[in-house]
């Protein structure tokens, strides 16, 4: 059993499948709300520094979604600056054991980072956004 710190948007529908299925692999969650955690640059990178810039964002979110913010034309600086702004417009789930950090639910990276066979089994599922993509959890 791993202890994972999870760092969700209570409520999501999204986040709510991927804690469950955590949990039905045998392993423990801290559960943790991104949009009020104190984040700090340096915790904030500590889990994005190692993707793309235009990786670090929620695709689900309104902002994102509707085209105001434009990942992929965000230099790393002002993308920091924004998602310590607006932690909505961060990726998620955010994870982390004693061993790393993960950010998003890719089953394959997921069930390779915690060594969970069960996990690999969602490869080919919707496994990250949220359940009412018609705006649902991400509109409050």
């Amino acid at each position: 059993m791993t202890h994972i710190v999870f760092y969700e948007k209570p409520g999501c529908g999204g986040n709510a499948r991927q804690k469950a299925w955590l949990e039905a692999a045998g392993h423990h969650l801290e559960v943790r709300s991104l949009l009020s955690w104190p984040w700090t640059a340096d915790s904030l990178l500590a889990f994005l520094d190692p993707l793309p810039v235009a990786d670090w964002f929620n695709r689900a979110a309104p902002r994102v979604k509707s085209g105001e913010v434009v990942p992929e034309a965000l230099e790393r600086n002002s993308a920091l600056a924004l998602l310590l702004a607006e932690p909505l417009l961060i990726r998620r789930p955010l994870m982390e054991t004693a061993s790393g950090r993960v950010v998003g639910f890719d089953p394959a990276t997921v069930a390779a980072w915690l060594d969970s066979p069960a996990l690999a089994g969602l490869d080919g599922k919707r496994t990250e956004g949220c359940a009412a993509m018609s705006g649902g959890c991400e509109s409050f």
